[in-house]
């Protein structure tokens, strides 16, 4: 019977390489185990439950290592990578008619005032967020 969880841990240690989660990894782990327990009992209860137990104990258990050491940098893109630059209004902002452009990073973008609030043409702003296909920005102190 130990050659069945040799198959099995390494059809799961193929499926973890092939995937981006880091779960199949700890019951290929937990296959071996019961491998080793297969050489001294033949009962597949006991077999399944040293396989069960072992993975669930193997998962829980580096958890919270695993996030420690595997905490993945998320790379805004597209409209969301101008969230806190700053950019120069270009045509005055005028929140109540929705109209008002800024120019970002050699780019044009529509804007509105945050609040609702008017900004005047050469004014340096912050964007602060993007609602639909709109900057959302507030004046920078001076």
């Amino acid at each position: 019977m130990w050659y069945i969880w040799l198959i099995l841990a390494g059809i799961f240690l193929i499926f973890e390489i092939m995937t981006a989660g880091f779960l199949l990894f700890w019951l290929s782990i937990g296959a071996l185990i019961t491998m080793v327990v297969s050489f001294f009992t033949s009962n597949i209860a006991i077999q399944t439950a040293v396989f069960v137990v072992s993975s669930t104990i193997l998962i829980f258990a580096t958890k919270p290592f695993v996030k420690k050491f595997a905490k993945t940098k998320t790379v805004k893109t597209n409209a969301f990578s101008i969230v806190g630059q700053n950019g120069i209004v270009i045509k005055d902002i005028d929140s109540i008619n929705s109209k008002g452009q800024i120019k970002v990073d050699g780019e044009l973008w529509s804007a509105i005032g945050k609040n609702d609030i008017n900004i005047k043409k050469g004014t340096e702003v912050e964007i602060v967020e993007i609602k639909g296909v709109k900057a959302i920005v507030t004046p920078l102190k001076k």
